[in-house]
């Protein structure tokens, strides 16, 4: 796949979080226990070629079908891009790991059939960005499917997450904020949503923080 050379906006420079990412990284299989199966459920109809966005440590490489042709996974964190490459070694499909940002995707317009993001909108700078680049490599017709936390559906519980947004949870979560409303962000960048699912922490075992979740399909027309 040709990647564009695009100059960064200097509003595209970030800092990184790599204690974070190690805590993560080792965090990741005792999370993995309850999200599997939602991951695997989630995946299992994709076919064609496929844009992974915020990959982490590579969690969705072994739920890949056969059907998908081949995978870019987009990760900008050194040390989970490392531990990506080797998940991606051991996938049942093609899997190539890049370096790259959510609001700077290294594809051209409209080369990829599907895209897939799982947990990671929430930490994006700027997620209207990212949903646009989504948007802009997709092929008309092609799909969005998304794991993600978004803000609590009552007043109370939203209060807590913005009094955490607001002090140190984004710094000590590695840019998390816990009260995006990313099932409207969706819909705003022009994506049609198909099928949305809505879980808890009964379901998923994430923390309290991070509950509710949205699990679905988005199209771009």
């Amino acid at each position: 796949m040709t990647r564009p050379d695009r100059t960064e906006r200097p509003s595209a420079r970030r800092r990184g979080h790599p204690l974070f990412a190690r805590y993560y990284a080792r965090l990741g299989p005792v999370m993995e226990q309850r999200l599997a199966a939602h991951r695997s459920a989630l995946l299992a109809d994709l076919s064609g070629r496929v844009i992974e966005i915020g990959a982490g440590a590579g969690a969705n490489f072994s739920h890949y079908p056969a059907e998908v042709t081949g995978v870019l996974a987009v990760e900008p964190e050194a040390h989970l891009r490392s531990l990506a490459r080797n998940a991606a070694e051991r996938a049942p499909v093609s899997i190539e790991v890049v370096d790259g940002f959510a609001d700077r995707l290294p594809a051209e317009d409209e080369t990829c059939d599907a895209a897939v993001a799982c947990l990671v909108l929430c930490t994006v700078p700027d997620p209207a960005a990212a949903l646009a680049e989504v948007f802009r490599v997709l092929r008309p017709g092609g799909r969005l499917y998304f794991f993600e936390h978004v803000r609590a559906d009552t007043s109370r519980r939203r209060r807590l997450q913005q009094a955490a947004d607001a002090t140190l949870w984004p710094l000590f979560a590695g840019g998390c904020h816990v009260t995006r409303d990313t099932d409207t962000a969706i819909t705003d960048a022009g994506f049609t949503v198909t099928r949305l699912d809505r879980l808890s922490h009964a379901d998923t075992g994430l923390p309290f923080l991070a509950d509710p979740q949205i699990i679905g399909t988005a199209t771009r027309p």
